[in-house]
């Protein structure tokens, strides 16, 4: 693929993540190629890596559409998060430092001043980053690829979500995987990985209608005129949740680990937000 589509594929997937492109949107290759002044033939090559990485979908005689992922597609993917994450989880109980296990403790300590701080959106990114820098300590560049292509089709499981989630299940679960994997115990750490991921499956409520939708031409836009700066474009004002059925809750963008029944600690109760997290 041309450097040219390699660009072109970068700017729809940010324009996917930050659900300005939502699924089922027509990506025709003559309005791209009118939009990022290029030939059909490099928008197609950018197609097809948008396709292989599980984004969009190819329709002989129609076109590529934003992927519009099903319940069974996100039980498939979070399945196969679960395996790459055990198998790093395995490497790192025998391979990691003091420098890595400090690490990790360290950005779960960031996680939790965020919490504790209601700075959301930040604990939101930590969350997410969390299973990125998990992975990255394996030092197993195959196990990253795949980890991060896994991890670029939830951002359209994400489009479509909304769920009740106590933040401090969160920072639970990723200490306890640390602690668990620090003291040897992989079994017990490799179970908690699969509840994690099971419970966030669990929690999942398609709603496609939570983003508005725009024309290509307009959800590119930002990104054409260098308005992002490496951060997220803000999207119109989202539609309510009763727009679409779903009761009195608001609708909103990421979703992490759902509230789940927990044997009862001495830890302080935590304020319950209707928001979530990435896994």
């Amino acid at each position: 693929m041309s450097s040219r589509s390699q660009t072109i594929a970068d700017t729809l997937t940010r324009a996917i993540i930050d659900h300005r492109l939502v699924p089922g949107c027509k990506l025709g290759e003559r309005e791209l190629s009118e939009i990022f002044n290029v030939s059909r033939i490099v928008v197609r090559q950018a197609l097809i890596r948008l396709a292989d990485d599980g984004l969009a979908q190819i329709e002989r005689n129609r076109g590529a559409f934003v992927a519009k992922p099903s319940m069974q597609e996100a039980m498939e993917i979070y399945d196969a998060l679960t395996l790459v994450e055990q198998g790093v989880a395995a490497q790192l109980s025998d391979r990691l430092g003091p420098a890595g296990w400090a690490e990790l403790r360290h950005h779960v300590e960031r996680q939790r001043q965020a919490v504790a701080a209601g700075n959301h959106a930040l604990a939101d990114v930590l969350g997410q980053e969390f299973h990125t820098v998990f992975v990255r300590l394996s030092r197993n560049k195959v196990m990253q690829e795949i980890h991060a292509q896994l991890v670029r089709r939830t951002t359209l499981l994400r489009s479509l979500i909304t769920a009740d989630f106590d933040y401090c299940n969160l920072l639970d679960d990723h200490s306890r995987v640390v602690d668990l994997l620090e003291k040897g115990r992989l079994k017990q750490a490799m179970d908690l990985i699969d509840t994690h991921h099971r419970a966030v499956v669990r929690g999942y409520i398609m709603d496609r209608d939570v983003f508005p939708e725009m024309t290509p031409a307009e959800a590119l836009a930002p990104y054409l005129d260098g308005k992002t700066d490496g951060a997220t474009v803000p999207v119109a004002a989202r539609k309510s949740a009763n727009a679409s059925g779903n009761g009195g809750s608001a609708a909103h963008v990421h979703v992490h680990l759902p509230k789940v029944d927990r044997a009862p600690t001495s830890r302080a109760p935590t304020k319950k937000t209707n928001r979530g997290l990435p896994s």
